[in-house]
């Protein structure tokens, strides 16, 4: 591994960046020495800027990913070979905002109900009546599971954070199913063959099999359980700060989205917190 490789993956571990971020990060560096043939502290900000647009234009990549490579770039440059100046000018491309595709309950009960098997309907269930990330739920231990106070333990979220989301009767009552049927050790839902947590891909596939065994149309992933929760709770007349907290944002901005997407219903307040209640109603 060469000297300045090292360096960058301490310094982000220093930091304490996520795993998945820390990969990122070296990938772009490892992308921009190959695309330029030069070491980085050879290169300006007409070199940094040129390879941005090769990530545009010839590889037709995302702004939301140009954006990740360029926040890698910064941080080489900035936190790594100390020269913020050959960065501090570079653009960040614009993303261009898109309200994500919503599940109606409906649709997630239908899901839910297409799984197929206890331990996807489990996971699924978790996924939309927690709020979680694909990630999250991945990770999650059986240990998180606080039956007593009717919560469920999310630790080191996104942003290095822990916080606490729901855990309605109705999906604790489906753990402790699950659980008597597959007996998870540490992992609550482990790989097949060994006693580590399951490839968040796993989890997406279990979702895809489920949406379409369901017979729903609409091209989402997993992470539309996510957005059905925030949605839905918006719904329900939950407030924007408790919704904020259990999805585990740092910014009131970023739950603040959702508010174009509600369409108000006569749930009533004791239901309010209770998406899984609805849906067997």
């Amino acid at each position: 591994m060469s000297p300045l490789r090292q360096q960058l993956l301490d310094a982000l571990e220093l930091r304490g960046f996520a795993k998945r971020t820390r990969e990122a990060y070296l990938h772009w560096a490892i992308e921009l020495a190959r695309h330029t043939h030069t070491a980085p502290e050879q290169l300006d900000t007409a070199d940094l800027e040129q390879f941005l647009l090769h990530l545009l234009r010839e590889r037709h990549l995302s702004p939301s990913t140009c954006n990740q490579a360029l926040h890698a770039l910064r941080f080489l440059w900035c936190e790594v070979l100390k020269r913020p100046d050959i960065v501090v000018d570079l653009p960040s491309p614009k993303v261009p905002l898109r309200l994500p595709v919503i599940l109606s309950r409906l649709e997630v009960a239908r899901i839910l109900d297409a799984a197929s098997n206890l331990r996807d309907r489990a996971a699924l269930m978790t996924t939309y009546a927690a709020g979680l990330r694909v990630a999250e739920v991945s990770h999650l231990r059986v240990a998180d599971i606080d039956s007593e106070r009717k919560a469920l333990r999310v630790e080191q979220g996104k942003g290095g954070r822990d916080r606490y989301s729901l855990l309605p009767p109705q999906l604790l009552e489906t753990l402790r199913r699950y659980w008597r049927a597959y007996r998870p050790h540490i992992w609550l839902f482990p790989q097949r063959h060994a006693d580590v947590p399951i490839d968040p891909g796993q989890a997406q596939k279990w979702f895809y099999n489920a949406r379409d065994r369901a017979g729903i149309s609409k091209k989402v992933g997993i992470h539309a359980l996510r957005h059905a929760f925030a949605t839905h709770l918006l719904e329900a007349g939950v407030d924007l700060r408790t919704i904020q907290e259990l999805m585990g944002h740092s910014a009131l901005s970023t739950t603040q989205r959702y508010l174009h997407l509600v369409q108000p219903n006569d749930l009533s307040a004791t239901s309010r917190l209770n998406l899984l209640n609805d849906l067997a109603a």
